[in-house]
């Protein structure tokens, strides 16, 4: 495992995060791995939105849940959000790959352009991870779980 999805695993199990779910993506694919050999409480999902359905419920039963999904999944779960979790404050932490951010394929160019726009049009707030920022992780993961929010980390490498 990198040093990067080493961090992000050990910040979120420190908050206390107890239950993963979501949909592969190469530049999660690190803390996918963890996830499966760790033998962590990880559920895959074969869609974003059903990812968040299992995280959704798992938040209800009295777990924290974090959920894990390329950009591109946003667009599948914009209804989930925003008639679920936003309306009734069930708060998700969500670790989004951003696919199309520099150099990328071409299929990801239009999301990963307008990834910032889509969350900020519905008032999901997102911190975009980096190598210089881990620190505040846990500073930004703790500001927006204690408002009982629905929170994405934007990944821009791979992790």
């Amino acid at each position: 495992m990198n040093k990067g999805s080493n961090i992000l695993m050990k910040k979120l199990e420190s908050e206390g995060y107890n239950f993963f779910t979501g949909v592969p993506c190469s530049l999660l694919k690190e803390t996918f791995s963890f996830l499966e050999k760790e033998e962590k409480e990880y559920y895959p999902a074969i869609r974003e939105d059903s990812a968040l359905g299992l995280a959704s419920g798992a938040v209800l039963a009295g777990k924290k849940a974090a959920v894990f999904m390329q950009n591109s999944g946003l667009g599948y779960s914009l209804n989930v959000l925003t008639s679920f979790n936003l309306i009734y404050d069930v708060p998700l932490l969500i670790v989004m790959s951003w696919r199309g951010y520099g150099n990328d394929a071409v299929e990801h160019n239009i999301i990963g352009d307008k990834i910032t726009s889509i969350l900020d049009s519905v008032n999901i707030p997102y911190f975009i991870l980096d190598e210089e920022n881990l620190s505040s992780l846990t500073e930004q993961i703790e500001k927006w779980h204690t408002k009982n929010k629905t929170f994405v980390i934007l990944v821009k490498d791979q992790y």
